[in-house]
């Protein structure tokens, strides 16, 4: 058997008994993806465990996909001989056969994250390097701006640079003599406001003669991205007249654009009522096409577009007007929930059936929006991404909000990072998803030091269940059905509910009438949606069902809009549940639904939320904040049903999510109330206000905890970074770090970036000095982030770091360290005297290694805070040992 069998795995009992089926994939670079980053919120984690790829095991369940295509791909290779080629690469790099092989096996706990490193890794080279299965595809061309305008000037061309540069490697290639004609080179759009380039559809050829352009830096194939509340504003403390919700403050103009799935328009979230003109600063416009007009727009929507060349391109045909609207309607529900999260208006008596009763309000609910849809049904590429930012820049929005991300790559051939440090230059700060990958290490997405990376938590607000066995053993579940307790019921599961072994999934067809009518049945997640799996209960006669969580899914427990008497489970109950239901002759089970509760300990890390270190940042502590993003209700579009299921006829006005996407709006329109609270504060003061001011310790006075463990182990920094936002100390922090352009660039030169690859960021000539010691360590960040050898003994490293005075005129700080484990820390000067606002002062960190030889991959954490008699200055420290 090949080593690359055509198979769609997924494991039973998370070891061993794979299934494998047919399937296809017209793309390399689609074969893998992040499950909870899907536009599609039927194919993320709001309600969804999609099928994985479960290859040698119990890897990572539910982070790397092979498509759902059952299409013979386009360049007529079938699945086998695509992954066979990814095999011969594999080799040709020297990995392992055994990491990759995908024939039935079962791999020790042990070694299951080591195995999931390796291939996370190569995934993340391959799709780097594009292997380009068909000969033209769209690219993201960068081009050095200085050259460029140089080279067109000194040619006299009235001609847009692009289309000149167009022009002669059409012509160029067209020219060679006994070649076959080919498709001349198709412009998508043109980048000049956030990056400097192009994209085009392209062909090798046309590539080899794009590299003969003076100015060309580089062509990055496109790639397809993925979508990674009445309650929340109360948790986080926000309240009507008290800072930053000031009367004064929510009347200054601010502007957030939403990359997203669009919004609808219709909403009550985004009425206009009450507000003034659309700011001056505003260039926008509000784009007509399918289903909407430009009378769609007001003071509040401000301006809308839609972006989908690149989508058209990457999937090779039109996008279905009977799925989705060829305009910037939302036909998703994604970005009309998250565009209300950030600034959605005050709405009186938002609920779900009843749920989460209150008023719901955006975060800045004053600010204006800006909705850019560049995600679509089956995900969102980067040409298109990239354009929306740069137009968005251009429109003039004061924050970017971007629930939506890839695999993390470096920075110079990320897209996202390329295009969000020409806003951040440009004084927009962006705010992106940190990704629904975890509880898995290294999976943290948008990592860039620039970039806002916000990971997701729970809020004290559940919407909780009661599970009895027959033998007397309750536990807690959640879920917004909202119907009657059962009785007392025979529970099935597995082969008691199906002669299949997908029957403990609950896969459509997999349960047999005979064996569930009347009965509860208990569904694994994975493979299908949720709700899906309530759907086939239902169809096949059972009379309620409990979803079982697995030790990767952890404590987690997703409220969903069961249609018919439903409740998940956390890992510890689950298992519980499986031996209880498999050992008696005679199971039973029952459920009832308590409402919505208030008081839990909060906020918990969400298992799903993707974790650090990163893995093309290992200096930079990411996520650098975490925020609600755990059963999260906001504006939903009327024509959606809150379950995606087809057969679900119920319409709403707010749904309930969960996933960094819903976390990431939240900082959005906090970070728009710190824009307009102090107007003169870079990107990076604002970051810095949020970062230094977060908590983490939650409403009991413990330390966050996880729920990814059932033993309620603490979160870490590189699973909440700096700790919970928390808007009212952010609006007052004392003291920011701030970070220059020329900051950035010399961070470039310590981390051994080229000239060329410096250039991709920059838009500009930097010569990294050759006299000055550079350490990345030394990038004004917030936080600490040390590396150590896992021998080193002795070792030290010295930081510096600048903070500037933006508290009281006249204030003192003393330092006071906790330590992390095997290392010491010394701080000069351990005290901070201040005479004036915006005063600069400097301090250099001294880490040394303490005790013996540690475990390579280990890391213990600590902390710096400088205090005043008012403020408390905190920056993580996180120490890796490799």
């Amino acid at each position: 058997m090949s080593a690359f069998e055509v198979l769609n795995w997924w494991s039973l009992n998370n070891t061993e008994s794979f299934i494998a089926e047919v399937y296809y994939s017209e793309n390399i670079g689609r074969v893998i993806r992040d499950i909870g980053n899907n536009v599609n919120a039927r194919r993320d984690i709001n309600n969804n465990d999609e099928t994985s790829i479960e290859r040698n095991v119990n890897i990572i369940p539910y982070s790397i996909y092979f498509f759902r295509d059952l299409e013979q791909p386009s360049t007529g290779q079938t699945m086998q001989q695509t992954l066979q080629s990814v095999y011969d690469l594999y080799l040709t790099n020297g990995l392992e056969l055994e990491t990759m092989s995908l024939r039935k096996k079962n791999v020790t706990k042990g070694s299951c994250i080591m195995i999931f490193r390796t291939l996370f890794l190569f995934l993340v080279f391959m799709v780097t390097n594009s292997i380009a299965l068909a000969d033209q595809q769209t690219y993201i061309v960068h081009i050095d701006k200085t050259k460029i305008k140089a080279s067109i000037d000194s040619q006299d061309s009235s001609k847009p640079w692009f289309e000149s540069i167009i022009d002669f490697i059409s012509e160029a290639s067209t020219q060679e003599e006994g070649e076959e004609e080919i498709l001349a080179p198709q412009l998508l759009y043109a980048y000049e406001t956030s990056m400097f380039g192009f994209a085009a559809y392209l062909s090798k050829k046309h590539l080899k003669y794009l590299n003969q352009v003076e100015g060309f830096l580089s062509a990055i194939p496109d790639e397809l991205s993925s979508l990674h509340t009445t309650y929340t504003p109360h948790f986080l403390g926000l309240r009507s007249g008290r800072t930053p919700w000031t009367a004064s403050n929510l009347a200054t103009d601010v502007i957030i654009g939403v990359l997203d799935s669009g919004i609808w328009p219709e909403h009550t979230s985004f009425q206009d009522s009450g507000l003034s003109p659309v700011p001056s600063h505003w260039k926008g416009v509000c784009e007509e096409g399918t289903k909407f007009s430009s009378s769609n727009c007001n003071k509040k929507l401000i301006g809308a577009r839609a972006y989908f060349k690149g989508y058209e391109k990457y999937f090779g045909k039109r996008i279905n007007e009977t799925v989705d609207y060829l305009s910037p309607r939302d036909s998703q529900g994604h970005g009309t929930h998250t565009a209300s999260t950030a600034a959605g208006n005050v709405v009186k008596n938002a609920n779900l059936f009843g749920q989460a009763r209150g008023t719901a309000t955006g975060m800045r609910y004053t600010s204006r929006i800006a909705a850019y849809k560049v995600c679509w049904s089956s995900g969102c590429t980067n040409s298109d991404v990239l354009a929306a930012m740069d137009q968005a820049v251009s429109d003039g929005v004061d924050v970017l909000s971007l629930s939506l991300g890839t695999i993390p790559k470096p920075f110079y051939s990320d897209s996202i990072a390329i295009a969000s440090f020409g806003a951040t230059k440009k004084g927009v700060l962006v705010a992106c998803s940190a990704g629904n990958s975890g509880p898995f290490p290294s999976t943290v997405g948008n990592g860039a030091p620039w970039i806002m990376t916000v990971a997701a938590s729970s809020t004290d607000r559940t919407f909780p269940t009661k599970v009895k066995l027959g033998n007397g053993q309750i536990f807690k579940g959640s879920s917004l059905y909202q119907g009657k307790k059962t009785n007392q019921l025979p529970l099935v599961y597995g082969k008691s509910a199906g002669t299949t072994k997908e029957a403990q999934y609950c896969i459509g067809g997999s349960l047999d009438p005979k064996l569930v009518h009347g009965k509860i049945v208990a569904c694994e997640r994975g493979i299908n949606g949720r709700t899906e799996k309530g759907e086939e209960v239902k169809v096949a006669g059972g009379a309620g069902m409990i979803l079982l969580n697995n030790e990767y899914q952890g404590e987690e427990l997703f409220a969903d809009p069961h249609i018919l008497s439903a409740t998940s489970l956390g890992a510890s109950a689950s298992n519980i549940v499986r031996s209880y239901s498999q050992s008696l002759k005679k199971p039973t089970a029952s459920i009832s639904f308590m409402g919505t509760r208030f008081g839990d300990p909060a906020p918990v890390m969400a298992a799903f939320s993707s974790r650090g270190p990163s893995l093309v940042g290992l200096d930079v502590i990411k996520p650098d904040v975490t925020a609600p993003g755990v059963n999260i209700l906001a504006a939903w579009p009327s024509k959606i049903s809150p379950s995606f299921l087809t057969s679900d006829k119920r319409k709403v006005l707010f749904n309930i999510l969960s996933g960094t996407s819903m976390s990431c709006p939240h900082v959005s329109g906090i970070a728009a109330l710190l824009k307009s609270l102090h107007k003169g504060w870079s990107p990076a003061a604002i970051k810095s206000a949020l970062m230094t001011t977060a908590y983490t310790l939650n409403n009991k006075g413990d330390p966050i905890s996880d729920m990814a463990s059932n033993k309620s182990l603490l979160a870490t920094p590189f699973v909440f970074g700096s700790g919970h936002v928390n808007p009212i100390s952010a609006s007052d922090p004392g003291l920011v770090y701030d970070i220059s352009t020329k900051d950035y660039f010399n961070y470039f030169c310590s981390i051994n970036f080229t000239s060329s690859q410096i250039a991709l960021l920059s838009r500009s000539k930097f010569v990294c000095s050759k006299k000055a010691a550079l350490q990345a360590g030394d990038l004004n960040y917030p936080s600490f982030a040390v590396l150590f050898g896992r021998s080193a003994f002795n070792a030290s490293v010295t930081y510096r770091r600048v903070v500037t005075n933006v508290g009281k005129s006249q204030s003192s700080y003393a330092v006071k360290v906790e330590q992390p484990n095997g290392v010491s820390v010394t701080v000069e000067p351990m005290k901070l005297k201040f005479e004036k606002l915006s005063q600069k002062l400097s301090y250099n960190v001294t880490f040394l290694t303490i005790g013996g030889a540690k475990v390579a991959g280990t890391s213990s954490f600590g902390s710096l805070v400088w205090v005043s008699d008012r403020y408390k200055v905190r920056s993580p420290i996180a120490v890796t040992w490799q």
